[in-house]
């Protein structure tokens, strides 16, 4: 799954609205619709206020996998 698919996927799991994510991480409405289409993707600290809206790590809400050693 993508980034962008994993916050489409978040978001509709939760039943919000993209504007209420917007709101909630300090980022316009057609932002965030940017991150959800992959056209754009989020700077840090706005991933970061992501992760944390969904209780989630940043590894967890990138869809990043540890590669076992």
């Amino acid at each position: 799954m993508t980034f962008s698919e994993h916050l489409l996927y978040l978001r509709e799991k939760h039943q919000l609205k993209q504007s209420d994510i917007a709101e909630a991480v300090g980022v316009t409405v057609r932002g965030y619709r940017n991150y959800e289409r992959g056209v754009r993707e989020p700077t840090l600290s706005t991933l970061v206020a992501l992760a944390d809206f969904y209780g989630l790590t940043l590894d967890e809400l990138v869809c990043r996998e540890r590669s076992q050693p």
